[in-house]
């Protein structure tokens, strides 16, 4: 077990929590279905989004949400998503960094759904 202190905890972590999304049965279709063979500049944004947002090095510019908003999910994916992201970081990392992880993650799971739930229930 390892502390996210460096770039190189959140490549870890990226890489491995997008493998388990790569082959999910609920989630891969989704994913890979959006980014296709794109997968390489995906995971060089995520690791920027965790960098910025878990080590404060301010790498990522863009809006996360946006991207997100047209996919066709629903509450069982954010669901299934948080188990597999905290499942990750359960399985490698320890302390503060991984515990902070978790609660935005958890943040940004709700907001999403929410966001696409409002914007689906007036644009149908």
């Amino acid at each position: 077990m390892k502390q996210i202190e460096s770039l190189e905890e959140i490549e870890l972590l990226v890489d491995s929590f997008y493998g388990k999304v790569r082959k999910d049965d609920l989630l891969a279709p989704i994913f890979n279905g959006v980014i296709q063979d794109n997968w390489p500049k995906h995971l060089e944004k995520m690791y920027s989004f965790w960098q910025t947002v878990l080590l404060e090095d301010h790498t990522y510019h863009g809006s996360p949400f946006a991207p997100h908003l047209k996919l066709a999910v629903v509450g069982k994916h954010f669901e299934h998503w948080k188990h597999l992201f905290f499942e990750t970081i359960d399985e490698i990392f320890i302390g503060e960094k991984a515990e902070e992880a978790k609660i935005r993650a958890a943040k940004m799971a709700e907001m999403f759904q929410l966001k696409i739930e409002y914007f689906n229930r007036d644009n149908p």
